[in-house]
């Protein structure tokens, strides 16, 4: 059965929903509204998502699923089963975009063989649609160089309004790659914004639906997390709310680099 052709430009966000905290956001989420959820092998939660997936009893081209290949799961002649394993626990067949979720760790793995390993997915059909996620620039060049003319759907990076990340931003684009911004809401740090709480008055929004309202106007795909029904619900409706050249501008001034997700595991990030 095919599934759609691309994506609801907002997702929802499995990450940090463990166990039947899973199930119920995200069971929470689809009756919301939301028709693209992104997910990760190791948010350890793919069951219950596929579990809260089959109760709510969509047909499988009314939902976007994305899901996460480790860096921990590299090693030659892994992927494969990993990414089984993943589909086993979602329950929905193919799933339409499946991404590495870092770069191998300190380049433990070969790129040639994780990458080769990666198009071999691909070609075997289980998954629609591939990309990467915390890539930067010379990784993002080396995968499109390796997977020949299988062509990159995004690259999901952190994106809010406190980071533009606009080196890995810009290259990203001019490969004709979306981006998809994950810590959209800068792990609530939006909520206190003076500017995007003024905004926010102008247009009655609240600050966190500011934020989202931003990062769609930029054209990304934007998977804001959320554990409260109440909340899930507000990131939604911010798809709703419209911002003006001049409240983009204002919101543009914010960004001062802030970056949430600087790990031992991370790669050394573009400046």
């Amino acid at each position: 059965m095919t599934g759609m052709t691309t994506a609801p430009a907002l997702g929802y966000g499995t990450w940090n929903r463990p166990n039947d905290r899973g199930y119920r956001c995200t069971l929470d989420a689809l009756e919301v509204g939301y028709r693209h959820l992104d997910c990760a092998e190791n948010y350890e939660n793919e069951a219950e998502v596929g579990r809260a997936i089959a109760d709510f009893d969509l047909l499988r081209e009314e939902l976007w699923v994305t899901t996460k290949v480790a860096p921990e799961s590299f090693g030659p002649g892994q992927i494969r089963p990993h990414v089984e394993a993943s589909l086993e626990k979602l329950g929905v067949g193919p799933v339409d975009l499946l991404l590495l979720h870092y770069p191998s760790i300190k380049d433990e793995y070969d790129i040639e063989d994780y990458m080769a390993q990666f198009a071999a997915v691909y070609d075997a059909g289980l998954t629609r649609n591939i990309g990467v996620s915390n890539f930067t620039i010379p990784y993002l060049e080396r995968a499109i160089a390796l997977l020949g003319d299988r062509k990159l759907m995004t690259n999901q990076v952190e994106l809010h309004p406190f980071l533009a990340n606009h080196s890995i931003v810009n290259h990203t684009k001019a490969a004709g790659i979306r981006l998809t911004a994950y810590c959209p809401l800068a792990r609530g740090a939006v909520l206190d914004d003076p500017v995007l709480n003024e905004v926010g008055a102008e247009i009655g929004a609240t600050a966190s639906q500011v934020s989202l309202a931003y990062l769609l106007a930029k054209g990304f795909w934007v998977i804001p997390s959320a554990g409260h029904r109440d909340r899930i619900q507000e990131n939604f409706a911010a798809q709703q709310k419209e911002l003006s050249p001049d409240h983009i501008a204002r919101i543009d001034a914010l960004d001062c680099g802030m970056r949430l997700v600087d790990e031992a595991w991370c790669p050394v990030w573009d400046e």
